[in-house]
């Protein structure tokens, strides 16, 4: 499964390369909770030196994603039951904040861009690409946040986007969630920020009562 860096990547640091790499098996399951990524490894895998990796690694444990054991080193982290409800808490104020934002500055090329990632996803779907779909739906997400165009905002969720994109991966009903999205963007481009917030936070709160209890 794994490659080297490819060439055409020398303009992104390695570190992003190497962390987005990670950050995608752990969302798609390769790498279950409790499994140690071990440095030298990675390292020898994507034929990078040492450097990058630990970067990666470090960079994926400030998102939540893995943790540190004194006997094991980095090792991907789980979510306790707390935890999941912390973090829908967080989002229920943060991911509402965005779509109110949104729906007051969003331009007509905004909400294009939102309908294709909802296109794309349908899309991906329709192929029978689950992880695709999800990587789509993850980036409409993303997009809401880009476009509310608050800065203190996108550096309050920068940390937790890997955690809530893990908690979006554990929906198994991506029709209907690919049709609540088309919902949030409907009420976005309404310009209304009380329908955008309402919306949203319905939305949250129907997905936090779906949630499991452990992950």
């Amino acid at each position: 499964m794994a490659q080297p860096v490819e060439e055409s990547l020398r303009d992104r640091p390695l570190r992003e390369v190497i962390r987005d790499t990670l950050r995608t098996r752990i969302f798609e399951g390769y790498y279950a909770p409790g499994t140690r990524l071990i440095e030298r490894d990675l390292a020898a895998e994507f034929k990078v030196s040492r450097l990058p990796v630990r970067e990666a690694l470090r960079m994926l444990g400030q998102e939540g994603l893995l943790a540190e054991r004194a006997t094991r080193g980095s090792v991907v982290a789980g979510l306790s039951e707390k935890e999941v409800e912390d973090l829908f808490d967080v989002r229920a104020s943060l991911e509402v904040l965005a779509c109110r934002l949104a729906s007051q500055r969003a331009t007509t090329e905004d909400l294009d861009r939102l309908g294709g990632l909802l296109t794309a996803a349908a899309d991906a779907l329709a192929r029978g690409s689950i992880n695709e779909a999800h990587r789509f739906n993850n980036d409409f997400h993303d997009e809401v946040t880009r476009i509310a165009d608050n800065t203190f905002l996108r550096t309050a969720l920068e940390p937790l986007q890997g955690r809530m994109h893990w908690l979006f991966r554990h929906v198994t009903d991506l029709p209907e969630l690919i049709e609540e999205h088309r919902d949030l963007l409907a009420a976005i481009a309404s310009g209304d920020p009380e329908r955008a917030a309402a919306q949203s936070s319905r939305h949250i709160g129907k997905y936090r009562e779906q949630y499991p209890d452990t992950v």
